[in-house]
């Protein structure tokens, strides 16, 4: 014991002795402070604070991969607020090192990695994808090659990373409940700032967005369709459905009534930000989730009950002008009447001029080649000039018809794995939570027909960690061990 206290007092000796030293310290990080503040203002300030918070969270991810992908997930929502920012910021680049990080980190604490869970099907066929893609990199008709790594983050880089990291690291069912309650928290706030632009009005920030081309997508006949801080409205308005979607499910599926009191409101105003976010294509999120919910289940009463109430609520947008009144609600029901719609047409035509410009062309014009990355690198080449206004037709622009074949697959290979893997478990609690995920992605999956959200942050996170979650499922079916 006196060792031990001669020891301690020696060390704080030796930091007495040292002060001028931590002084120095202190006054170099104040002048530092200071002159990034004078100097860049707002982001000076920034800076300040986030230099010492991200070196602390380099360390925290390092030591525990499993908060490299919470840390992720948390920046993938945040990323639409660059919108307020005055200087851009490659903040797509810096979460692409985040999960690069997080990669590495798995690696460094390899011994605790299961990493015979690589050996599952799902994850095979991801490689076929991502074997195409870097193939894709050699295409002849890319007329810009370097652009390829732009949308090859979002088409398979991006998504072979995150089944790494969720396959291998032991991942527990409460840190299931930790993912599903951020998305769920980041909704719901998604949802209140979508009613802030709607009923209270947008900040200076958002106005310029719009001015600056954003407009002519989110202000139809003097209506504001919210975004949030999403992307744009499309995807905001799918997420929101998706959202409503699972909230629908976990009602069902729990027996507390607390927690379905809980559910049912998360889906109301869930609901009523897709309404407001006016992206009428994202009804069939609900259209095509909820049907496979209830085939997952395999409850002919389940089946029963949903009829009863779905069947109503369908004729009555089908057959009926009710609440047409209302803006959000006669744009719902207009997602169910496409021939009717001249965007609808714009779009069939636009594919036909696609088709012929692709009809020699198998393997697509090459990745980042379209939108987005095609106009920066490529604006004169005609797949730059053509909106794809679909996830599946950028795809189709990109990888040709033998890509858009192969993802295809990919994709329906994931659905039928998980719906297998889903039919086998024994713990109700697993199984109630993998069917959720599967069937909000098998909506998303639907919807991206419609909009080019797939490869959008948040909805591309949180996807590919949900692929990865029910297409592994039976390793958290504990009532079989």
């Amino acid at each position: 014991m006196k060792i031990m206290l001669d020891h301690t007092a020696l060390s704080i000796n030796q930091l007495r002795d040292n002060r001028w030293l931590f002084t120095l310290l202190g006054v170099l990080c104040a002048l530092v402070a200071g002159w990034l503040i004078g100097s860049w203002g707002v982001m000076g300030a920034l800076m300040t604070v986030g230099v010492p918070v991200g070196l602390l969270l380099m360390v925290g991810i390092l030591v525990e991969p499993k908060l490299g992908l919470l840390v992720y997930l948390n920046l993938s929502f945040l990323i639409g607020f660059t919108r307020f920012l005055t200087v851009d910021i490659a903040v797509g680049t810096g979460l692409d090192g985040i999960l690069v990080l997080t990669l590495l980190s798995t690696f460094l604490n390899g011994k605790r990695m299961n990493w015979k869970r690589l050996r599952q099907p799902a994850f095979w066929i991801l490689i076929v994808w991502l074997s195409f893609t870097i193939l894709e990199y050699f295409n002849p008709e890319h007329p810009h090659p370097s652009s390829w790594f732009y949308h090859a983050r979002s088409f398979s880089l991006s998504w072979f990373l995150i089944a790494i990291v969720v396959s291998v690291n032991p991942i527990t069912k409460n840190d299931i409940k930790v993912l599903c309650a951020l998305w769920l928290v980041w909704s719901f706030f998604a949802a209140l700032w979508g009613f802030k632009q709607q009923y209270i009005g947008l900040e200076q920030a958002e106005l310029r967005w719009l001015a600056a081309g954003a407009e002519k997508q989110h202000i139809l006949w003097g209506q504001l369709r919210s975004f949030s801080f999403y992307s744009d409205a499309g995807q905001f308005g799918s997420e929101m459905a998706g959202i409503t979607l699972l909230c629908l499910i976990l009602f069902f599926e729990t027996n507390s009534w607390l927690y379905r009191a809980v559910y049912i409101c998360l889906a109301v105003i869930a609901f009523w930000g897709f309404a407001v976010s006016g992206t009428r294509g994202a009804l069939f999120v609900i259209l095509a989730g909820f049907p496979t919910y209830l085939a997952l289940k395999r409850n002919l009463l389940h089946i029963f009950r949903a009829l009863m109430v779905a069947g109503p609520l369908l004729a009555l947008l089908l057959f009926t002008h009710i609440g047409d009144s209302v803006y959000q609600i006669w744009r719902i029901r207009s997602a169910l009447h496409p021939t009717e719609d001249a965007s609808f047409i714009v779009r069939l035509e636009n594919q036909q001029k696609l088709r012929n410009f692709l009809k020699d062309k198998p393997f697509g014009a090459g990745i980042g080649t379209s939108s987005g990355a095609g106009q920066r690198f490529s604006p004169n080449y005609f797949a730059a000039q053509i909106p794809t206004d679909s996830w599946y037709v950028q795809i189709w622009i990109e990888t040709g018809v033998v890509g858009l074949t192969i993802y295809l697959l990919m994709l329906l290979g994931f659905i039928l794995i998980g719906t297998f893997k889903v039919w086998q478990l024994k713990d109700p609690w697993v199984s109630t939570m993998m069917i959720a995920l599967l069937a909000e992605f098998v909506g998303i999956c639907v919807v991206s027909y419609t909009n080019p959200i797939l490869g959008q942050f948040p909805t591309s996170t949180i996807l590919f960690i949900n692929s990865f979650l029910f297409t592994t499922c039976d390793r958290w079916d504990t009532k079989t061990k």
